[in-house]
C-alpha cells in the first residue's frame, strides 16, 4: 500500500498565498518522483509541478507554464513530505489539488497514469 495525504487547502483571495503539503508513507520517499496535479470543475486534470527523485534522480523540477514564477515545489526528505508553495494566486488556480508519487526517477519520464494518488485538497480563490 502507498498512502498520500494532502493538507493546506482552503479559501484565499486573489494575490494571496497558500502552502500545500503531501505527507507520504509506505514508500521509500527519496526514490519517488513527486508531482502536484489539479482539477477544476468542468476541466480535465492538469499537471502543476513536479520534483524528481533525490536518491535515484537529480531532484530537478518542472512547472506548468501558467504557474512558473508563482509556485514552488519542494520536498523534505526527513519528513517524507512534498510541498507546493502557491503565491500570487488567481481565480484560475481554483481546483482540487492532488499529489502523486511516480516510480520513474525523473519528472521528464514519469508515467503519471501508473502513479499513486492522494485524495486531494480543495483550493478556492475568490473575492
Amino acid at each position: 500500500q502507498v498512502h498520500l495525504v494532502e493538507s493546506g487547502g482552503g479559501s484565499v483571495q486573489p494575490g494571496g498565498s497558500l502552502r500545500l503539503s503531501c505527507a507520504t508513507s509506505r514508500i521509500i520517499f527519496s526514490v519517488y518522483t513527486m508531482g502536484w496535479y489539479r482539477q477544476a470543475p468542468g476541466k480535465e486534470r492538469e499537471g502543476v509541478a513536479c520534483i524528481s527523485s533525490v536518491s535515484n534522480g537529480d531532484g530537478s523540477t518542472d512547472y506548468q507554464e501558467s504557474v512558473k514564477g508563482r509556485f514552488n515545489i519542494s520536498r523534505d526528505n526527513a519528513k517524507n513530505t512534498v510541498f507546493l508553495q502557491m503565491n500570487n494566486v488567481n481565480s484560475e488556480d481554483t481546483g482540487v489539488y492532488v499529489c502523486a508519487a511516480a516510480w520513474e526517477r525523473l519528472c521528464r519520464g514519469a508515467s503519471w497514469d501508473h502513479a499513486a494518488w492522494g485524495q486531494g485538497t480543495q483550493v478556492t480563490v475568490s473575492l
